[in-house]
């Protein structure tokens, strides 16, 4: 039996081959086009979808008093008792954040039919380093990637040409500055926090890529991954806007059913949180006074393993009892960044001594953003 790097080498060997497939391999593509649509078809959907928007409207905004009357009403609890909080916070976030995040996923399915890996590779292919940072960073905003997808995309990039220090602004800013993050950030506590998040990952992921480029640390690549050829460049089919709905809807489809178990779970994490922890406990713990908070919360933060629906609602309860958002905002992009499988499925074409930069720079990254903001607000 071969050694797990010959697996590999041969695997994307494969994979880089030009291939037309009929349904795209990863969640996040696009369904294949499905021929001529029917005169008026599209216009159907659009009404459709206009209609089942006013509909999640209408059932969002009245979230707030149905929690309210399910939790003293119908159970009934009492009032201000833990008991009442926790159960009051679930019923109204359980709906909120999954209503958020199958509308978010929805609208990113169809923005990602735009930005397949294929045409990733061509744009940030022969960029010279800063302004490929820079490119790499807002490109992993809208561009599927997964910690299953690490491996292929690398081994793309490198083998496009991609400098080593573009990539790795690329693989911090795809999984950091996630969309469904900064949106659900958007829609729970406004627009400043939502670009606090959004601009300080993008500053992490281009000053770390930046960093590492300047490190010349290409000789740390795995060997079999420098030996592959060039990848060839992916049949592109001609979408119309009918196949980048049903791209909308299959992400949906596949995406939240998924995660919504771990949304469940963080939303219940959150509401004994919130319903159970005492204010005063909190801001000791994670309060701005606590220099050692920072550093700690993103210890923490990287052995675990969430995405971010799931721990969106354990960084609201957080700051509802007083912890400091420097401190949050650190444990928050330390889990969604930096995890363990990911490290494992890197360690596959990256040597020891590169990965343990590549998760150090980012580290230190976060934790001085969390200073920094626990200084300023």
């Amino acid at each position: 039996m071969g050694s797990p790097d010959h697996f590999f080498m041969m695997k994307m060997k494969t994979e880089t081959k030009e291939t037309a497939p009929e349904k795209p391999a990863c969640c996040c593509g696009a369904a294949g086009g499905s021929g001529p649509q029917k005169p008026g078809g599209f216009a159907v959907r659009l009404a459709l979808a206009a209609i089942g928007l006013l509909i999640w409207w209408v059932v969002y905004r009245n979230l707030a008093p149905f929690a309210a009357w399910l939790s003293y009403s119908v159970l009934p609890l009492e009032r201000g008792s833990h008991l009442g909080e926790s159960v009051e916070f679930f019923v109204f976030e359980s709906p909120k954040v999954l209503m958020l995040l199958a509308l978010i996923v929805f609208v990113v399915g169809v923005v990602r039919t735009f930005f397949t890996p294929a045409r990733t590779r061509r744009i940030l292919s022969g960029k010279g380093e800063f302004v490929g940072n820079i490119l790499a960073a807002l490109l992993g905003i809208v561009t599927p990637f997964c910690s299953c997808s690490a491996i292929p995309l690398f081994i793309g990039f490198v083998t496009a040409g991609v400098p080593l220090g573009v990539t790795f602004s690329f693989l911090i800013s795809a999984p950091m500055v996630n969309e469904v993050a900064l949106v659900l950030l958007l829609g729970l506590f406004g627009w400043k926090v939502a670009g606090l998040y959004l601009g300080t990952g993008l500053l992490i992921a281009i000053v770390a890529g930046w960093m590492i480029g300047r490190l010349r640390m290409e000789r740390h690549v795995e060997g079999w991954v420098l030996e592959l050829p060039a990848a060839a460049e992916d049949a592109e089919e001609s979408l119309t806007w009918a196949d980048r709905l049903r791209a909308g809807r299959e992400s949906v489809k596949d995406i939240v059913g998924k995660v919504w178990v771990y949304v469940l779970i963080g939303i219940a994490v959150g509401a004994g949180i919130h319903g159970y922890v005492p204010e005063d406990f909190m801001t000791s713990i994670m309060g701005k006074d606590s220099w050692w908070s920072v550093p700690l919360a993103v210890l923490i933060g990287v052995p675990m393993y969430s995405n971010a629906a799931g721990i969106i609602p354990v960084v609201q309860s957080l700051l509802g009892k007083g912890a400091a958002l420097g401190t949050v905002l650190a444990f928050m992009m330390s889990v969604i960044a930096l995890s363990l499988p990911e490290a494992m499925i890197l360690r596959k074409v990256l040597k020891l001594r590169l990965l343990l930069t590549f998760f150090g720079i980012v580290a230190l990254s976060i934790m001085l953003v969390g200073f920094l903001f626990n200084l300023l607000m």
